[in-house]
């Protein structure tokens, strides 16, 4: 793998092309299609389109030629700063085998999105270096209400600052905000879940994303490096606490899980019925895991707000006042 290449900052009047990688934006309703286009230039950003962002197929998808083609041209464009993702869905993975990965190094720019977003980005930082961010899709900002702390981290992650300390945000949210835009449950943030302590200040490269996305990337070449490294971990409604034991214990059954840092679970949706207790045992369960540290309920993945944070950049995690803090260091 190449050294990390940051791609450069966003600046007011940058140009972001929106790419459907995984599910189509025919998927998202053309309410928050317009709500998040209006916020984006709001925010000071051109906004396009890729050609083939609205084919949809029986899989709200499209074909896989038509994908790599808009990832591909959203690269060569050199009037293009930055890419955001529409949405999720399954199978970004189909993509990484078929992708011009020169062509990308060639042309280092922001990719931006998570969830299944996760097996695009992580491929394309083992292969190029590029450095690739897990945060909001372009139909986050299709969001009314509770998208302020969003916006700031993916502002300050993208655009502002080389180094900041990721803020934690007073409440959160897990309804479905596009289905009742105003009718919307916010609960309070009881904080960061320290699992295994942090006894001292790390730094170090981060990889990861989605659970189940980063699993699709076992036993290819697309698999990252994890020695050295900060692993991300979050997963869906549908991960129950067993499911994510069981892929938990694949993950750590990789013969490049040497020597990891620190491992961080963003926080698990109310339908996955995940208590910090369950967590625990399933953490402590395995002695591979005993002298690493393991903070969990942070805020990215699939409750809002959301951070944005670097795949393949880096972070430091430390305390202050016996409260975990997490550095942003992005170049």
């Amino acid at each position: 793998m190449n050294k990390s290449i940051y791609p450069k900052k966003l600046k007011q009047g940058d140009h972001i092309r929106v790419i459907a990688p995984a599910r189509s934006m025919s998927f998202i309703d053309q309410e928050t299609q317009s709500n998040a286009l209006a916020m984006l230039k709001k925010l000071g950003f051109n906004v396009s389109f890729s050609e083939n962002v609205k084919e949809m197929d029986d899989f709200n998808s499209s074909s896989i030629h038509s994908r790599v083609q808009d990832l591909h041209e959203a690269f060569a464009d050199r009037a293009v700063d930055a890419i955001l993702t529409t949405i999720g869905g399954y199978n970004s993975n189909q993509l990484i085998s078929e992708l011009d990965y020169e062509l990308i190094q060639n042309n280092p720019k922001i990719l931006c999105g998570f969830s299944d977003i996760t097996a695009l980005s992580n491929a394309i930082y083992t292969q190029t270096g590029l450095v690739t961010y897990t945060g909001p899709h372009f139909s986050t900002f299709g969001m009314l209400k509770g998208l302020e702390f969003t916006i700031d981290s993916f502002l300050a992650c993208l655009c502002n600052a080389d180094q900041f300390e990721a803020p934690v945000p007073d409440k959160w949210s897990d309804d479905l905000w596009f289905v009742n835009q105003q009718e919307r449950t916010f609960i309070k943030n009881e904080g960061y879940w320290v699992i295994n302590s942090l006894n001292s200040s790390i730094k170090g490269t981060v990889v990861g994303g989605n659970q189940n996305a980063l699993s699709s990337l076992q036993g290819t070449k697309y698999w990252p490096e994890l020695s050295g490294k900060i692993i991300l971990l979050e997963d869906t409604a549908d991960c129950n606490v067993e499911f994510f034991e069981r892929r938990l214990v694949s993950l750590i059954q990789q013969s490049n899980f040497i020597n990891v840092q620190a491992i961080l679970i963003g926080r698990f949706q109310k339908g996955s019925n995940v208590t910090k207790d369950m967590l625990t045992q399933a953490v402590r369960n395995r002695k591979e895991l005993a002298n690493i540290p393991v903070i969990a309920n942070v805020d990215f993945g699939h409750t809002t707000p959301i951070l944005t944070l670097p795949i393949g950049g880096e972070i430091e995690l430390s305390k202050r006042n016996k409260e975990v803090t997490i550095q942003v260091i992005s170049h």
